[in-house]
């Protein structure tokens, strides 16, 4: 108890209230009760029955190879890039595919009429999608509950904010917030949402950590503007593989489904040219083929360029490193340039080989067999490791007419159940002998 109020002048008058947040924390405590099913009551692992998680069919089949099959309802999908890569026409266009479907699209960037002129472009049906421009995640989410739509795409959750933080739109407050109560109201309807993240000049996403750790999936979309294809990554997956990649060609109508990447990413004018070798790549559980270009060429100045365009530029010192130091070939004074074709980048350490015999081929001007693709990584010893999905990439190669493949000599392969020529290569000194020599 106080003294004497200063309003009503009497004593001992007043009286503690505990007072309750009746906004987001309340609504956090009820969702997270419901959600549990019987008040968060633990039970044996035996007594839970797991079923499959349904799926709605995005009728893109690029998408739902990387959702791991589709989308899940209730789901919370990130999907993040840099500006102009395509995010918003990669959403608006998965919406347009949807048919009878309902779907919602609140944009916080772009007027009705700016979404109105993009969809005019893609090719889609657009009879059951509703567009709104909010920025207000209150109202966003009282429109959900009118329309009850089956799929919601946010642009962007940089763009919203919510009355239950004071902050400034955009800050890490709002997003957090944003965030967490988008995620409650996505479980409770069973609506899947898609909210499209801004990234910051490192390249993530945008916004607090725990932005990640709240959403189910977060997919990453890549590429460079200057050549037309874009890849989609799956970086967080709580419902299917972090391992797929998904392949877009961007047109002027849109986003075109690449599904079968070999056949765009290898030139049909190689052959005869120096400093082109095939590399059998997987990107997940797809394989592929790409062409590695290389050029090898006097230094201008006195100390040499090592310049890399989507590959690894310290692996590819590396694996000079290694054509100097075991197979002999001095390059401490030459320049040396190295292009993955397409545009697309490429992480996987199969293609070490390729790398290698590109630069060999450039530093020799010897023109590589055009009939001949190869794949293995390479150790610091010179010698050929092992890659996984092996029979992948030699049945690509295959289907591609290519008449010969070079593999690691410890990669047990029953070479009779395929057409193409199987060569097992040991070190990259054997795997030169064989390339020079054809």
């Amino acid at each position: 108890m106080l003294g004497r109020c200063p309003v009503c002048g009497e004593w001992g008058t007043y009286e503690e209230e505990v007072l309750q947040r009746s906004g987001l924390s309340a609504k956090r405590s009820v969702s997270a009760r419901s959600l549990s099913g019987e008040a968060g009551l633990p039970k044996r692992l035996q007594e839970i029955v797991a079923t499959e998680e349904m799926r709605l069919d995005m009728r893109n089949g690029e998408f739902n190879r990387v959702l791991g099959g589709g989308l899940v309802p209730g789901s919370l999908v990130l999907l993040g890039g840099e500006p102009g890569i395509g995010k918003s026409t990669l959403a608006l266009q998965v919406l347009m595919q949807q048919g009878e479907r309902k779907t919602f699209y609140a944009s916080g960037e772009e007027s009705v009429r700016q979404l109105k002129l993009r969809a005019e472009r893609l090719a889609g049906n657009a009879e059951n999608l509703f567009i709104s421009s909010e920025t207000s995640l209150e109202r966003i989410l009282e429109q959900v509950k009118e329309l009850d739509p089956e799929i919601v795409v946010i642009d962007s959750i940089q763009t919203i904010g919510t009355e239950a933080a004071e902050a400034t739109i955009g800050s890490l407050t709002q997003v957090r917030e944003c965030a967490a109560r988008i995620m409650e109201f996505a479980k409770t309807r069973n609506i899947p949402f898609i909210i499209i993240g801004h990234i910051n000049k490192e390249g993530s996403l945008a916004g607090p950590k725990v932005l990640e750790h709240i959403v189910d999936t977060v997919l990453q979309f890549e590429g460079d503007q200057q050549y037309m294809y874009r890849i989609l990554r799956a970086q967080k997956n709580r419902f299917g593989s972090t391992s797929e990649i998904g392949i877009y060609e961007m047109r002027q109508n849109g986003l075109r489904e690449v599904t079968n990447p070999s056949e765009l990413l290898l030139s049909t004018a190689r052959e005869g040219l120096s400093g082109i070798a095939i590399a059998a790549a997987v990107e997940g559980v797809r394989p592929f083929l790409i062409e590695v270009q290389a050029l090898v060429s006097s230094a201008a100045y006195g100390t040499p360029q090592r310049s890399s365009t989507g590959f690894d530029g310290r692996r590819l010192n590396m694996l000079l490193a290694v054509l100097e130091k075991r197979v002999g070939f001095k390059l401490l004074q030459k320049d040396v340039f190295l292009n993955i074709a397409g545009g697309l980048r490429v992480q996987d350490p199969a293609i070490d080989l390729a790398v290698l015999a590109a630069v060999l081929s450039s530093n020799m001007d010897i023109a590589l067999d055009a009939g001949t693709c190869l794949c293995g990584e390479v150790g610091l010893a010179g010698e050929i490791r092992p890659v996984n999905r092996i029979e992948q990439r030699i049945s690509e190669a295959q289907k591609l007419g290519f008449r010969r493949i070079l593999i690691p000599a410890d990669q047990k392969v029953d070479s009779s159940r395929y057409s193409i020529e199987v060569v097992a290569v040991k070190k990259v000194t054997d795997a030169f002998r064989l390339l020079i020599k054809a």
